[in-house]
């Protein structure tokens, strides 16, 4: 059986884009918060690591786990609580260049398979407008660092260096490597 930890309905997306379904979809309740002065590379390993070791799953079942984290400088920008600090978090990002690092891990049994990208995208300099605009979509939410590249912010990131899947949540050449690593058939392209 192969298990998504994940409830992103944009993982489950990408997934599908190498041929890959989930028998199940169980996502890991594990504490997000920071460790004190933990940087977002670490961060965002030990967080896949963990979701991934928390999900219940059978000794043969491929169990995948992911963390998107957005890091500017040693801060790392979560998703947000509200409007409020969505817009705080847009305001930082403006006019900057900034990493998205997607640590993925796959566990079969007692085995762990990790993998990290990052990327690094440039978001263009907010108006009031753009940025209001933006937050009136609510597509903010449960996104890391307040944005979606996929959605309409889309039109706020004029450049990027990476993995655009990675950027999204799920770095699929890389996710397609580890799941052969653990034993899944029939995953397609990908690497």
């Amino acid at each position: 059986m192969f298990i998504l930890g994940s409830g992103s309905p944009r993982r489950k997306e990408l997934l599908a884009q190498i041929g890959v379904v989930p028998d199940a979809v169980r996502a890991p309740d594990i504490d997000e918060d920071p460790l004190k002065g933990e940087l977002p590379r670490p961060y965002c390993v030990r967080i896949a690591r963990e979701k991934v070791e928390a999900v219940t799953a059978d000794a043969h079942d491929i169990v995948l786990c992911a963390d998107t984290t957005v890091a500017l400088g040693r801060r790392i920008l979560g998703k947000p609580r509200d409007r409020d600090e969505a817009a705080g978090f847009l305001k930082l990002l403006s006019g900057r260049r900034h990493r998205v690092i997607t640590a993925v891990a796959v566990r079969l049994g007692a085995s762990v398979w990790q993998k990290d990208v990052v990327s690094t995208v440039r978001m263009k300099s907010l108006s009031l407008p753009e940025l209001n605009g933006y937050l009136d979509t609510e597509d903010w939410r449960g996104k890391a660092g307040g944005y979606g590249i996929q959605g309409p912010a889309g039109a706020l990131i004029p450049w990027i260096s990476g993995s655009f899947t990675g950027i999204v949540g799920l770095p699929l050449a890389e996710t397609a490597n580890l799941l052969r690593a653990a034993g899944l058939s029939g995953v397609e392209a990908g690497g």
